[in-house]
């Protein structure tokens, strides 16, 4: 005998779908009556409208513009990125253009990958940096140690990724996938940073963005020399007064060098808890100006947490109260599902506190190679924003972290300021 369905009070069938809450057709609606009205309805010339009232289509229709050749890069973007990852570019441009470029905004980037032996300090990072739209950046040594190359007027090329990297060896061919570079630009750099590392301003303990302002001002010197004008994202840094840091001093060459000089007697330090503080004074700084704090990822690896951690920082180990970024913009490579920091999403940096979960709907991930999506952006924000102050955070270190010292003392019950040398500053 076969047993009766139940039926539930909506009168649906357990299993069965709700009917639409408008009244019309859906998916698990009957089929074949289904079928007769849209066979009445193109019979009669009436204009389907079935679900113009669900909440799931009130996003823009899909109607991009015709191109002509004739469009700028931002009128491309907005008029016919429509989907996919080409959607998730036109937020990520627009998300940065009109909301992280408020003036209250700082805006923290961080870089990973060959960003800047491919060109895009000079193309992409020093207008940015001029232009007021990056106010701090956490880098790879990588790349800031490949992009000294340009400031000493070394030479970087194209090449075929395909070539024998045996042959190349043999050549003195360095390969980074499809740039290619004389052997010679790797010692001539090493050298370079042998040089003015020995110097008297550098015999100290100090922070990576201590150091990497050191480094530009030598590189600029060589650029002026050299007649070749800004080439160079530290020596734009050190002009614009925008802080530098890198999560891993040792890992590069520029660490590769520091190490080895500290085997003649060297006394230079790259100190990892002055940058930690550092970087929490910055977000601190933003938050309690009364304005907001953005972080752009390039990438993602130590970089992306170095700048997502100052939340942590400031909260869970400092016991300050705070909430998290206002803005996360994103441009990975990288997958979620296999637990990696690079592919992390916003939603899962909200559970650490590294994400202020009311702004999560202002965070986007746009999963495209960063040498794609940097130009575009930055020739969108040009297009789209006038340049900004410049908030020369570099030169506001030592306040920065006076105000964090003096929230940590306060949210810890610290009566008196325990003795602390202030930042040194080379002249």
């Amino acid at each position: 005998m076969a047993s009766k369905k139940k039926v539930k009070p909506d009168g649906r069938e357990r299993g069965g779908f709700k009917s639409s809450r408008h009244g019309k057709a859906t998916a698990s609606g009957s089929k074949s009556e289904q079928k007769k009205a849209a066979e009445a309805r193109e019979k009669s010339g009436k204009q389907h409208t079935s679900h113009e009232a669900s909440r799931f289509l009130k996003g823009a229709r899909i109607a991009p513009k015709r191109i002509t050749g004739k469009e700028t890069a931002a009128d491309l973007i907005d008029g016919t990125f429509q989907a996919y990852n080409a959607a998730r570019l036109r937020e990520a441009c627009q998300l940065f253009t009109n909301k992280m470029l408020e003036k209250d905004v700082t805006v923290g980037m961080t870089l990973t990958g060959a960003l800047t032996p491919a060109g895009i300090g000079m193309s992409t990072l020093i207008p940015l940096m001029e232009a007021g739209f990056v106010d701090w950046i956490i880098s790879t040594g990588a790349n800031l140690y490949h992009d000294a190359h340009f400031g000493l007027g070394l030479a970087m090329h194209r090449g075929n990724p395909q070539e024998s990297d045996v042959v190349l060896r043999e050549e003195g061919v360095v390969r980074i996938y499809d740039i290619f570079f004389d052997y010679d630009v790797l010692l001539s750099t090493d050298a370079f940073f042998r040089k003015i590392i020995t110097g008297k301003e550098f015999q100290r303990s100090m922070s990576s963005a201590e150091f990497h302002n050191l480094c530009g001002k030598y590189i600029r010197e060589r650029e002026k020399a050299l007649g070749i004008g800004n080439q160079s994202l530290l020596g734009v840094a050190y002009e614009c007064g925008v802080p530098i840091y890198t999560s891993s001093p040792g890992d590069s060459s520029i660490g590769m060098n520091i190490a080895a000089l500290a085997l003649e007697g060297n006394l230079c330090v790259i100190d990892p808890n002055a940058d930690v503080n550092e970087t929490a004074s910055i977000v601190l700084d933003a938050k309690r100006s009364g304005g907001r704090s953005g972080i752009f990822i390039c990438g993602g690896g130590s970089p992306k947490n170095f700048a997502l951690q100052t939340e942590p920082q400031i909260q869970e180990v400092l016991g300050i109260d705070e909430k998290g970024h206002d803005y996360f913009l994103q441009v990975t490579d990288a997958r979620p599902d296999t637990g990696g920091l690079s592919g992390a999403t916003p939603a899962e940096a909200v559970s650490w506190g590294k994400i202020d979960p009311d702004r999560l709907p202002d965070a986007v991930v746009c999963y495209l190679d960063s040498t794609v999506a940097l130009p575009l952006l930055t020739s969108y924000a040009f297009a789209r924003h006038k340049p900004r102050k410049l908030k020369r955070l570099y030169a506001r270190r030592e306040k920065m972290m006076d105000a964090l010292r003096s929230e940590f003392r306060k949210a810890n019950d610290i009566p008196h300021e325990p003795p602390a040398s202030k930042l040194e500053r080379h002249r």
